[in-house]
């Protein structure tokens, strides 16, 4: 895509030459951060608890399986075949940090952690580009500083080995390129459109709740300004298939049945579908900590464990439709708030909920007063933020709203919060010359 394409609002031309120097510096501080905060957090990866469960749980597994030449297979504890729990990107590349490093040793565990850290850094670059975009310079330089001091953004890629912070940064880039692709006739430019998001579905099939929505309002936009667009369409999706169907195939082949990105539907919906709400996270009932789930995983096989598991939680949603919405609407409410329980039993898992709490919430409330001001600011990009904010979480409200599985959409919340505060603190400003003048 061109680097030539235009960004909204004036940027001074001094501003214009400054800005890479800035934004690289920006970068280094959010990644010193980020390994000053790893040099407390790593040894958690070390715990030779459940043979280092700890080290990526089903990702560090699989890694392992690969690493030691078994295949992409056995998730949990023991040899099991096979699996389709997990996407390929991540796990194959843990397996090749374990094959120059070894296998969950402290050399691998800071390897994959400073990678996790430099990628959860380099994420400013994208949120630079896209404030600027939307809201300006100033909004662009706000949010990134923001996203380098971010408690989130500092804590999480350095305390657990998943792909989240891949999938955060790649989803940022998308979010970016459909800013762009909108405007652009170039079938290159859609054809890279639909190979990155084969790659970031590959890394986490959990970006796609937003393309529907999102590409469906480009090709509105584009229909609007007398944009041609089922060739682009047709290019950004053959790349897309050529990107996902080598997995897909595989799958096929080693199953026998059509399995499009992930297997574990079943266990991650029985999760979401139990009588007692004491915890948002019912882990136990799973093959994890469960003799017995992890004896009937053994006996079933994979994917009849994860059908059965599928069907049984189907037939409860089925039987306790007003439990389930209930249950729906508070793992709404935690993925946006962080609030669950106060109850003492509850706060004993979760000594640090009451200041999550607080800071989730107003974290949500300014990228909301962010989103109103952008509409009410005839701000174009507008929608883009809408669809984000309002399709990925969807997943999480009916399975487990795990705290980690909303960090993708950080990147993009802090640039509405930072606008939001922008224009506040302007508002206040001109208020007080209003009332000096007077």
């Amino acid at each position: 895509m061109s680097s030539n394409l235009p960004a909204n609002g004036v940027t001074e031309p001094q501003s214009r030459k400054l800005w890479p120097t800035s934004l690289l510096t920006i970068v280094l501080v959010a990644f010193a951060l980020r390994l000053a905060a790893m040099a407390f957090l790593y040894p958690e990866q070390l715990d030779p608890a459940r043979d280092h469960w700890r080290f990526g749980y089903e990702t560090g597994r699989i890694a392992r399986s690969i690493a030691l030449g078994k295949g992409f297979g056995n998730p949990l504890f023991e040899d099991t075949g096979p699996t389709a729990w997990m996407t390929p990107v991540y796990p194959c590349l843990v397996a090749g940090v374990f094959k120059i490093f070894g296998i969950y040793t402290k050399m691998s565990a800071l390897v994959l952690l400073s990678l996790n850290a430099l990628i959860s850094a380099l994420t400013c670059i994208p949120i630079f580009f896209i404030g600027r975009k939307s809201f300006g310079e100033r909004t662009a330089r706000g949010a990134a500083w923001v996203w380098a001091m971010f408690p989130y953004g500092i804590y999480f890629p350095v305390e657990r080995i998943w792909e989240t912070w891949l999938s955060t940064f790649l989803l940022t880039l998308l979010f970016l390129w459909g800013m762009y692709i909108e405007d652009s006739t170039s079938l290159r430019d859609w054809g890279s459109w639909g190979l990155r998001w084969g790659v970031a579905a590959l890394v986490s099939p959990a970006v796609l709740g937003v393309l529907p929505f999102s590409g469906l309002w480009i090709l509105y936009r584009r229909h609007q300004k007398g944009l041609r667009s089922i060739p682009h369409v047709t290019m950004a999706s053959l790349f897309f298939i050529a990107v996902v169907s080598p997995w897909f195939v595989r799958n096929y082949v080693v199953f026998h049945r059509f399995i499009p990105f992930r297997d574990n539907m079943g266990i991650v919906l029985l999760t979401g579908t139990r009588g007692n709400t004491d915890y948002w996270g019912p882990h136990e009932f799973g093959p994890w900590h469960n003799d017995y789930e992890w004896a009937e995983f053994k006996r079933l096989g994979e994917l009849q464990y994860m059908e059965q598991k599928k069907q049984y939680a189907l037939n409860f949603i089925r039987n306790n439709p007003s439990w389930w919405a209930w249950t729906t609407m508070r793992r709404a409410v935690f993925i946006w708030t962080g609030y669950w329980s106060l109850k003492h039993d509850y706060l004993v898992q979760e000594p640090l909920d009451p200041p999550n709490i607080f800071f989730s919430t107003t974290f949500t409330l300014l990228t909301l007063l962010g989103l109103w001001k952008a509409f009410r600011a005839g701000v174009g990009t507008a929608m883009h933020y809408l669809f984000l904010l309002f399709c990925f979480p969807l997943i999480y409200y009916i399975t487990v709203p795990e705290m980690y599985y909303r960090r993708p959409m950080d990147p993009i919340m802090v640039v509405l919060a930072t606008y939001a505060v922008l224009k506040w603190w302007d508002s206040k400003k001109a208020r007080n010359r209003m009332l000096s003048g007077s």
